[in-house]
């Protein structure tokens, strides 16, 4: 039996924030013969977010690095170096929850997206945070395969997925979906787990992470990708998920204000591949909305849909179509920690 005394909760992304973590690309990444065009996008986000918060660059060589942000507000700047596999640090990153207040930064085991890519480093990547004293919180394992691109909070204990990724048979197969959910509402404190069970993005490598599809912007709104084109081989499971999303009901049984997004021009890898392009996976900073473009003729549109649903934050895009090549977006590559949960004036940091 749950112990009653203890009250979990996952904040919302949209709640007062301590630093975003970027992982930034190297020679020994999946970025190897691409790096010179996609550490400018790096760059950027990380000068971005510094004029609103604190950026933990984790890196390989922070000497490198830091000459690389000369534009960036370097008092925000707390760089560790620590080894990596990739980049997608909304996936390897700590997942941080309040405990009877106090904050907990949960280690999910990542595996690469259910063993596709290897992830032995970026596995330890919060582990080594922790121990290094990034963190004002208690670190724990829950012994769970799971991404941060996986799950959306309301902050007042509902969670939305897709079974698609959850359910998915390489990473905690021994849990039924009914289990599954049973875990997650003990790990996040949660009163409800919604599931979508349709949609999904060509090119994309995560098992439709709900961060692709579909977001929580307030806990009564969900902006999400909407395809029109009755000849894009999106369309019909995308037309399924708009019809899931309008059955769902908040925690007070009221329909959720939706909020479509457009839909991008396609954009093709070199191969002829066509890759994930997304306007869903924007990122919640203090005071600013971070949206991901892609060089097409919606982008402006993207912008100007989102700009009323979070009045008072500043609405910046950043060119992510290099992302994508890789089959990841701005969200992908973030993550976000809550107040209270980050130490920014770390000892061990390399600018101390």
């Amino acid at each position: 039996m749950p112990d009653q005394n203890i009250t979990r909760r996952l904040p919302a992304e949209w709640e007062p924030q301590d630093a975003v973590q970027l992982t930034f690309p190297h020679a020994d990444s999946d970025w190897a013969d691409m790096l010179d065009a996609v550490l400018p996008v790096f760059v950027q986000l990380a000068e971005t977010i510094s004029r609103f918060e604190t950026v933990l660059i984790v890196c390989q060589d922070a000497t490198a690095t830091r000459k690389l942000l000369a534009g960036a507000n370097t008092a925000n700047l707390r760089f560790a170096e620590i080894s990596s596999n990739d980049t997608w640090a909304r996936d390897h990153g700590g997942i941080v929850i309040e405990e009877n207040g106090r904050p907990v930064v949960l280690d999910f085991m990542f595996n690469g997206w259910g063993l596709k890519f290897p992830a032995d480093k970026d596995n330890r990547i919060t582990r080594a945070l922790w121990e290094r004293g990034f963190f004002k919180a208690e670190h724990r394992y829950p012994g769970l395969a799971l991404e941060g691109g996986g799950i959306e909070s309301d902050g007042r204990g509902t969670l939305l997925t897709t079974a698609e990724c959850l359910l998915s048979p390489n990473r905690n197969p021994h849990l039924s979906q009914v289990e599954t959910e049973e875990k997650l509402k003990a790990l996040f404190g949660l009163n409800r787990v919604l599931w979508l069970h349709h949609g999904y993005l060509a090119g994309d490598d995560t098992d439709s992470h709900i961060d692709t599809l579909a977001r929580f912007c307030t806990p009564d709104t969900i902006a999400y990708i909407r395809c029109s084109d009755s000849a894009d081989e999106h369309f019909e499971a995308l037309q399924a998920m708009e019809a899931e999303l309008k059955t769902l009901r908040t925690a007070e049984g009221k329909p959720y204000n939706l909020v479509p997004l457009p839909w991008p021009d396609a954009c093709f890898a070199e191969d002829g591949h066509r890759l994930p392009a997304t306007y869903a996976n924007f990122l919640i900073i203090n005071g600013a909305v971070l949206v991901p473009t892609y060089g097409v003729p919606q982008d402006a549109e993207a912008l100007h849909v989102l700009a009323p649903v979070f009045p008072g934050r500043e609405i910046i895009g950043i060119d992510c179509r290099v992302l994508i090549e890789q089959h990841g977006s701005l969200h992908c590559v973030t993550m976000q920690y809550p107040k209270g949960s980050f130490r920014i004036n770390s000892s061990y940091d390399l600018e101390s």
